[in-house]
C-alpha cells in the first residue's frame, strides 16, 4: 500500500542518519515530515518516551506490539518485532504477541501488560479497576503511570500510521521466526 500523503524529502544528513541507525528511513517520518516542526515534536517525544525505564522494555514492547495489532498498524508491529529482537527478547514469544490470548508462553505479568494494553486501546477503553490494581502492586505507582503513557503514545503512533496508510516496511524480516496472525475479531475477548 502507498501511503495516503506522499512521502517528503528529507535533508540529507538527515536521511542518512536514519537509515545508518534503522537500515531504511521510516515511511512515518517522511509523510510526517511534510510539517517539520510536528515530525520534530514527535521525534523528540519518542526519544524521551525511549529514556523511561521504570518498566522492563520487553513488557513495554509486548505491550506496543498488541497495541499495533489491535489497531491494525502493520508498520508498529513490523518495527517492534524488529526491536524485540534487537532487545534480546525471546523471539518464539514475541513473534506470539498478535495472538496472546490463544498462546501459553507468557508469564502472568505479560498477560496482564498485554491485556491492559488491549483494554486501553479499545473504543471505549475497558479497563477495570482489579487489572489496575493488579498491575500497580506489580509494577508500582511510577511503572503504571509509565506503562499507562507508554501505551497512549503507542496508540498515537499507531493511530497516525493507520489514517496515513502507512504498512509494514519489512523491517521484521531480518527476524528468525516469523510473526504470528491476529485471530479473528470474534475470537478477541
Amino acid at each position: 500500500m502507498t501511503p495516503r500523503i506522499p512521502k517528503a524529502e528529507l535533508p540529507a544528513e538527515m536521511k542518512e542518519a536514519l537509515i545508518k541507525q534503522l537500515g531504511a528511513v521510516p515511511e512515518p517520518f517522511e509523510v510526517v515530515f511534510h510539517n517539520p516542526a510536528v515530525a520534530t515534536s514527535n521525534q523528540e517525544f519518542a526519544a524521551k518516551v525511549a529514556e523511561w525505564d521504570a518498566v522492563d522494555e520487553g513488557l513495554k514492547t509486548f505491550a506496543h506490539m498488541t497495541v499495533a495489532s489491535l489497531i491494525g498498524c502493520s508498520w508498529c508491529l513490523d518495527i517492534n518485532y524488529f526491536a524485540a529482537s534487537n532487545q534480546n527478547l525471546d523471539l518464539a514469544k514475541a513473534s506470539q504477541v498478535p495472538n496472546w490470548r490463544a498462546s501459553d508462553v507468557f508469564t502472568p505479568l505479560e498477560r496482564e501488560v498485554m491485556e491492559y494494553a488491549e483494554a486501553m486501546s479499545s473504543t471505549p477503553p475497558t479497563v477495570s479497576d482489579e487489572l489496575s490494581a493488579s498491575l500497580l502492586t506489580q509494577l508500582g505507582p511510577a511503572g503504571l503511570v509509565e506503562l499507562t503513557v507508554f501505551i497512549g503514545f503507542a496508540n498515537l503512533a499507531a493511530r497516525v500510521n493507520t489514517a496515513h496508510g502507512i504498512t509494514s516496511q519489512g523491517y521484521s524480516e531480518s527476524c528468525t521466526i516469523p510473526l504470528a496472525e491476529r485471530p479473528a475479531a470474534a475470537e478477541v475477548a
